[in-house]
C-alpha cells in the first residue's frame, strides 16, 4: 500500500474511532466499573468484532448481508435486543454491596469521630489509660485510614467482558455495510490482496484500541469516584443504560 494511500485510511480510522457508538459507551462503562486497565478486556472483544466484520466483506459475504433485507433485518434486530437488555440491565441493577459498605462505613467513620470528640479530658482516669482500657481505642483509630473503606476486586471476568464487547460490535450489519463502501476505496485489484487486507485489519484495530482505552476509558476515570457511592452508582448506570438503550432503538429504527 503507497504511504499516501496509507496516511489517508489512518486518519479516516481515527475519525471513524472518535464517533461515539456502542463501542464507546462499553468501553467507558467498563472502565467506570471496573478500571482502566481491565477495560482493555471489553476493547479486545469489540476488535475481534471488527476484524469478523473486515473479513465478512473481504470474503463477500458482506454483498450476501447487504443484498438480503430478511437476513440484514435479523442481524439489527438481534443487535438492537441486545443492547436493549444491556441498558435495561443496568436501569434497574442495584448499586453494589462494595458501594453501600463504603457509605455506611464512611458515616460509621464520622459517628465515632464525633463519640470520640465528645469526651472530655476529665471524663478518663490516668488509671484507664495506665490500664489500657481507652489507650487501645485510640491506637486503633489513629491505624484506620480516616473516611476509607474497603473496596472488593472486581467481579466481572475478563472473559465476560471480552464476550459483551465482541457482541456489542458484532450484532450491527450496518458495520458490515460501512466496511463495505469504505473498504474499496483502500483496496487496489490489481495487487495481492491479502497484504492489503492485512493493513487495514492491523491499522483499523491499533487505532481502535488507542482511541478506546487512550480516550474514551481514559475520559471516564474522571467519573469513576461517583461509583463509590450508591447514589452515584445509581446515576451512572442509568446514563449508560439510557444511552445503550438509545442505541438499540437508533439500530432498529434508523435505515
Amino acid at each position: 500500500m503507497a504511504a499516501s494511500l496509507w496516511l489517508t485510511l489512518l486518519v479516516a480510522c481515527i475519525v471513524i474511532s472518535f464517533t461515539p457508538g456502542a463501542g464507546a459507551i462499553n468501553t467507558m462503562g467498563n472502565a467506570l466499573n471496573h478500571g482502566f486497565r481491565r477495560a482493555i478486556w471489553g476493547i479486545l472483544g469489540q476488535q475481534a468484532a471488527l476484524i469478523v466484520h473486515i473479513a465478512i466483506v473481504a470474503l463477500g459475504v458482506g454483498v450476501l448481508v447487504a443484498s438480503s433485507p430478511v437476513l440484514f433485518n435479523v442481524i439489527r434486530y438481534a443487535g438492537a435486543a441486545y443492547l436493549a437488555y444491556l441498558g435495561l440491565r443496568l436501569l434497574v441493577q442495584r448499586p453494589s454491596p462494595q458501594a453501600e459498605g463504603a457509605e455506611a462505613w464512611s458515616a460509621g467513620d464520622e459517628v465515632t469521630d464525633a463519640s470520640v470528640g465528645a469526651v472530655s479530658p476529665g471524663a478518663v482516669s490516668p488509671g484507664a489509660v495506665s490500664t489500657g482500657v481507652v489507650a487501645p481505642h485510640a491506637d486503633a483509630r489513629r491505624a484506620e485510614p480516616t473516611g476509607a473503606a474497603p473496596v472488593a476486586a472486581p467481579v466481572e471476568t475478563r472473559w465476560s467482558m471480552f464476550r459483551r464487547g465482541l457482541w456489542v460490535n458484532l450484532l450491527n450489519p450496518k458495520a458490515i455495510v460501512f466496511f463495505l463502501a469504505f473498504l474499496p476505496q483502500f483496496i487496489r485489484p490489481a495487487d495481492p490482496l491479502l497484504p492489503q487486507y492485512a493493513t487495514v485489519t492491523a491499522t483499523a484495530v491499533a487505532v481502535d484500541i488507542a482511541v478506546m482505552w487512550g480516550f474514551f476509558a481514559l475520559a471516564a476515570q474522571g467519573l469513576r469516584r461517583f461509583t463509590r457511592t450508591p447514589r452515584g452508582q445509581r446515576i451512572i448506570d442509568r446514563v449508560f443504560g439510557s444511552l445503550f438503550l438509545a442505541v438499540a432503538v437508533l439500530l432498529a429504527l434508523v435505515h
